[in-house]
């Protein structure tokens, strides 16, 4: 395959999928699917997974090691600006000095729909604190490509609503907003199987992010060998180019001249 590095931050990646840990029946469990994933850049909810600030409880650093993956602190379960600050600064203090992060502030419990208006603030104030920010946003392409302004590394649109498996529901803003970005553009959210990572890379995404579809799947390492295959199918499809459709118009694949009689 072509050397195609995944850049975020100016550093390359080799896997175009990031995955997170949250989910699973254990940290063995975790620690096998991402393995099994190819996944580089690991996401972890700071609010909802020990990394060291819970002291005698078990840590997830014992089974995903920092110097093998990047981490990347979430702020998952943060419904305000300063929540989300506070918890990514959190973050940065556990992780000596760690500047990768993705931000998330959220709307309500039910949907987990993201408050633009909220992580709008979030970002300038993260940005200017000198974090690298990786950001979570709906599939608004004024809103995608006001984030990328600010200052954010990668912007990263819902396919659908968190955990719920739907796939992409709306391509044509999401590649509106590829069109537009000069920074990654990463699905996050909403993937439920091989298809629809492959459907995201078709379109252009530099990458997609998920848990759920991995961590809830009946065989979570099996599934993540899935997801890893069509995240790279789904990229070399892209570059490659695909045939245009033809409406109502055959084409047969073999020459049409030249017969033998």
């Amino acid at each position: 395959m072509t050397h195609d590095p995944l850049l975020i931050a100016g550093k390359p990646y080799g896997s175009r999928l990031l995955v997170g840990t949250g989910k699973y029946a254990d940290f063995e469990q975790t620690r096998l699917a991402i393995e099994a994933s190819g996944a580089e850049i690991v996401t972890v909810a700071i609010r909802r997974t020990n990394i060291g600030q819970e002291l005698g409880q078990p840590n997830l650093l014992d089974f995903i090691s920092p110097s093998r993956y990047t981490l990347l602190p979430n702020t998952a379960g943060c419904y305000s600006a300063e929540d989300a600050v506070r918890t990514l600064r959190l973050a940065r203090e556990l992780l000596d000095g760690h500047k990768l992060v993705k931000l998330e502030v959220l709307g309500d419990p039910k949907t987990l729909f993201p408050n633009m208006v909220e992580t709008i603030n979030a970002a300038k104030t993260l940005v200017a604190d000198g974090f690298n920010v990786m950001v979570y946003c709906s599939d608004d392409p004024i809103i995608a490509k006001q984030l990328e302004e600010i200052g954010c590394v990668a912007v990263m649109p819902l396919a659908s609503l968190i955990g719920s498996g739907m796939g992409i529901l709306n391509p044509w803003n999401l590649s509106i907003i590829i069109d537009n970005a000069q920074v990654p553009v990463i699905v996050d959210a909403g993937v439920g199987t091989a298809s629809d990572a492959a459907i995201a890379m078709e379109l252009g995404c530099a990458g997609v992010l998920m848990n759920t579809a991995i961590a809830q799947s009946q065989h979570p390492a099996l599934m993540a060998s899935a997801m890893k295959k069509a995240v790279e199918a789904g990229r070399e499809a892209f570059l490659a180019r695909r045939m245009p459709k033809k409406l109502y118009q055959a084409s047969p694949s073999s020459p049409a001249s030249g017969l033998i009689s």
